[in-house]
């Protein structure tokens, strides 16, 4: 009998969850050398294969460029492992005096797959499961799913030729919500890491599965009075610009202080800005932003020329993205919200209290807990933005899609970028194979906390004194245990 496609689906996910489980279970034994040499294996194999999977994936998704999605494979693969090739993931990973640290897998991960980075999340998100000895079963994106699941084969084939147990990395073929669904609740599932739209990462934590997730990144760069502004247009359109802004860390809007908006706008056009006129920016408005301030999907990574065509508007060939002066944040101005394209909305602000005020503005619709990218020289504002601003990651002085995914900082390699409770995640840090473990202590005793002398309340009850002999009978018996512990410790 043939399935329906939705049932299909989810036969598909339950049998890859139980070979998962099957593969996990002798994965868990494994040493650290073992997990070591599978990870070098998987890292080759993503380094190889990094330009043949980008280019299926813009084959595919029509989103982004081919060099930059090269990248993100490499990076997930070549600076990821540099980052945990030596971290402890198995057994005793920490000792103190007197307290063990020992790790232990989470189990199977339900890895959910966004359609921006439907490659690089696979590899990064594949290598991190197996340092920590977890199995991971993956759910493309519908628009992505090919290349998602050639991304998947190329690193169960480089785990299992390692000595990995076959079906240590799987994915789904059948899309459907059914089996996505499925995927998060099964009872197999331990874990869920979600990457994607926030209905989607939500739907993760509502699942009744721990979850690692992420929030969207309206992410605000200030650009202050003493940067470098020659060098701030560059890393603004850089990081804008880059795979076509697919990174949720990618800039969304310019706040600039007026004294030096004129300089750095004359910048920002030498680096490739096309600034729109209101009648234009109302036009890219209406194509880009859809009526309840989400984004068009028809315009995700896509090049500005695409944009303006089909905003019927002219810009020229050389432009690598368009710039919005806006003059508020919220509904009345779409471009306000995040646009993971090549769009970007710019404002103008009289000094840096102002502006921390509209950055402020532009978290609260969309951004709170990822990411703010500043440009500045002076230490002074950067503490005022970093103690002020609910968000986890502020970038100074770089491009903020490179430098919120470690590769222009020393954040940690990542394409899993959490936003803390502000931004509704479970950790506001960038996620790695730390945060795939359990961890078991092992304590000794160490000694016995004073007792304060207790005094009677007021009218409180007299209560007979322990008799001498008691006494005496209590304290031989805790000398007794105080030195069979000592002994046991010794």
């Amino acid at each position: 009998m043939e399935l329906d496609r939705d049932l299909a689906s989810v036969q598909e996910v339950r049998n890859l969850l139980k070979k998962a489980k099957e593969a996990q279970n002798v994965l868990k034994s494994f040493s650290q050398v073992q997990v070591d040499d599978i990870i070098k294996a998987m890292r080759d194999a993503g380094e190889a294969e990094a330009c043949r999977l980008a280019s299926m994936a813009i084959s595919e998704t029509s989103m982004g460029k081919y060099e930059d999605k090269c990248f993100k494979n490499y990076f997930a693969a070549k600076h990821v492992y540099d980052y945990i090739k030596d971290m402890k993931t198995v057994g005793i990973i920490e000792t103190k005096e007197k307290l063990w640290k020992i790790a232990e897998p989470v189990g199977v991960i339900a890895g959910i797959v966004p359609t921006t980075n439907p490659t690089s999340t696979v590899i990064y998100k594949a290598m991190i499961a197996l340092k920590s000895r977890n199995a991971i079963v993956f759910s493309p994106h519908p628009t992505a799913a090919r290349c998602t699941a050639e991304a998947a084969a190329v690193m169960n084939r480089a785990a299992v030729a390692a000595g990995a147990p076959e079906g240590v990395v799987g994915c789904l073929t059948n899309i459907s919500m059914e089996a996505t669904q499925e995927l998060m609740k099964n009872p197999i599932t331990s874990v869920i890491l979600a990457t994607g739209g926030s209905a989607l990462v939500k739907a993760a934590y509502s699942s009744g599965k721990p979850a690692l997730g992420v929030g969207p990144g309206n992410v605000p760069a200030f650009v202050e009075r003493t940067a470098d502004l020659a060098k701030a247009a560059e890393y603004i359109i850089a990081g804008k610009t880059f795979d076509n802004g697919t990174i949720c860390a990618s800039e969304q809007a310019i706040v600039a202080e007026e004294c030096i908006a004129g300089e750095l706008i004359q910048q920002l056009k030498r680096y490739g800005a096309h600034f729109l006129e209101p009648e234009e920016v109302e036009k890219v408005s209406k194509v880009v932003m859809l009526p309840n301030n989400s984004m068009n999907p028809r315009v995700v990574g896509k090049d500005p020329q695409v944009i303006a065509k089909m905003a019927g508007i002219n810009v020229p060939q050389h432009a690598k993205c368009l710039v919005a002066p806006l003059n508020g944040v919220g509904s009345q101005w779409p471009l306000s919200y995040e646009k993971l394209t090549t769009v970007l909305g710019f404002y103008q602000v009289k000094d840096w209290e102002e502006g921390c005020e509209k950055c402020m503005q532009l978290l609260d619709i969309g951004g709170i807990g990822h990411s703010l990218a500043i440009h500045t020289n002076s230490e002074a504002v950067i503490r005022e933005f970093a103690l002020r601003k609910p968000i986890f990651r502020v970038l100074v002085n770089t491009p903020s899609a490179l430098g919120g995914v470690g590769a222009t900082t020393e954040l940690a390699p990542s394409f899993t970028l959490g936003c803390g409770t502000w931004g509704g995640s479970s950790v506001s840090e960038n996620v790695t194979p730390l945060h795939l473990i359990n961890i078991k202590r092992v304590a000794w005793h160490v000694n016995i906390p004073e007792r304060p002398a207790i005094q009677p309340a007021a009218g409180a009850p007299t209560v007979s004194s322990t008799s001498s002999v008691d006494a005496q009978i209590i304290k031989a018996v805790i000398e007794e245990v105080m030195k069979a512990m000592k002994c046991t410790v010794n």
